[in-house]
């Protein structure tokens, strides 16, 4: 049976150590879509590593890692990532017999990286920006859907390449002159270090879909990995302030190649409470109603963006869009992270529904302005105490209060806690049901 990991809020909900805990027992783990604008954390014996394109799996040897053609790609990170594997002896001499990258994966170029910055700093102007990582990633899937993207594949063919590039930096070339009232892009730069990494990247570079295929035939465990959360999705999450591709657990099946019989299991990853990075509407959100406690939240819990080091905007859990999480995924089961961090507080919230004007919500609002108006009803549960996370070898060890939290939380959203999270540590970990 195949799995899919997704995010079940507006990402950094954990994904990075669900997956590395999967990967054991799956002989392929694919990247589906997203760029390195994701940031997945992993603490494997005391030591860290933070992931931003290659799949988590890599830090289990002999696993077969894939970056799919729904993925926006970035070959300076992903060579950085790999230099960095090695040093760390996470990787062998020849990282490519680990490491597959789709051929009809789109490419970041520095082009796409200007206009993000550009286009925040313009919008900043007005207090309309979106507060995106400004790696490019927007500007690499707009070429995509209009046709003018660059692939993995146009890296090596020279000819190809170079008529891509011309036709795609025409066009941007007038956005940055008359718009942003910047200098021009010069073709010629951009196409000698296109070529370069081209040839360096060749080893890598597969017809993933046709892996996959032949692994579902074989009957190979597979997981897919999600980047960014359900609420960052494109058509199902808080648009406009969403990243800008399908988070949700259907863009495994089209960001890799994949039909519907690939997946038998879908896990939400979400922590026992909210963050959110970045601009946006953000209903239990404590920053000013609870200042001292959402700070408190932020330092035990390490909430800086791993792919920014921005500080992470802290909330209550909000079931409402935990229970939306798992309609539009078709999720199976729960993975439950950081409640370690919530122990000491006197008392612990849940959001159960939503007030606008009078009228109660139980469902999150499609239309933007709503979702900013609206105000969470919450249900408050005691607190708990301090626990040590090696004592954890069951439920029944926990703190009762917890374990009435847990219990509330199956019972929501109509699914089971699959894993629970006890510590950062890949050892501080209740695996409850197996999804392979």
């Amino acid at each position: 049976m195949n799995v899919v990991v997704v995010g079940a809020q507006w990402g950094d909900e954990g994904k990075g150590k669900v997956v590395d805990l999967y990967s054991a027992k799956a002989d392929y783990i694919v990247r589906y879509q997203g760029g390195n604008n994701a940031g997945h954390t992993l603490v494997v014996g005391g030591k860290k590593t933070v992931l931003h394109l290659i799949p988590s799996g890599i830090l289990h040897p002999g696993k077969i890692c894939l970056i799919a053609n729904g993925v926006v790609f970035d070959p300076t990170v992903f060579f950085e990532e790999i230099e960095s594997l090695q040093v760390a002896g996470a990787l062998s001499s020849a990282p490519y017999e680990a490491i597959r990258v789709s051929e009809r994966a789109h490419v970041i170029l520095p082009y796409h990286r200007l206009l993000d910055r550009l286009r925040e700093e313009h919008a900043a102007k007005d207090q309309s920006k979106i507060g995106t990582t400004v790696r490019g990633i927007g500007p690499s899937y707009e070429d995509k859907v209009a046709r003018r993207g660059i692939q993995v594949i146009d890296l090596l063919r020279p000819e190809l390449l170079h008529s891509k590039l011309r036709r795609a930096i025409e066009e941007k070339n007038i956005l940055l002159e008359h718009l942003f009232h910047t200098e021009k892009v010069e073709i010629e730069p951009i196409y000698e270090e296109c070529l370069k990494l081209g040839k360096r990247l060749k080893p890598y570079v597969a017809d993933v879909r046709a892996i996959l295929t032949t692994a579902i035939q074989n009957k190979r465990p597979i997981l897919f990995e999600g980047a960014q959360g359900t609420l960052l999705d494109v058509d199902h999450g808080t648009y406009p302030f969403v990243t800008s591709s399908n988070t949700v657990a259907a863009g495994a099946l089209a960001g890799s190649g994949v039909g519907l019989h690939a997946v038998g299991s879908v896990i939400g990853i979400t922590k026992a409470y909210t963050t959110r990075v970045g601009t946006g509407p953000f209903p239990t959100e404590m920053e000013k109603t609870e200042p001292q406690i959402a700070d408190k939240i932020r330092k035990v819990g390490g909430e800086f963006g791993a792919t920014t080091g921005r500080p992470r905007r802290t909330g209550w859990l909000d079931l409402v869009a935990l229970k939306y999480a798992v309609e539009v995924n078709g999720l199976t089961g729960i993975a439950l992270m950081k409640a370690d961090v919530l122990q000491g507080l006197d008392s612990i919230k849940v959001c159960t529904s939503y007030r606008l004007a009078g009228t109660f919500l139980y469902d999150l609002p499609s239309c933007i302005e709503d979702l900013e108006n609206v105000e969470p009803v919450y249900k408050t549960f005691p607190g708990w105490g301090p626990y040590d996370p090696k004592k954890i070898k069951a439920v029944a060890d926990l703190p009762k209060e917890l374990q009435v939290y847990m219990d509330y939380i199956e019972k929501f959203t109509g699914i089971p806690i699959v894993l629970m999270s006890t510590g950062a540590g890949r050892e501080e970990t209740l695996l409850l049901s197996y999804p392979f």
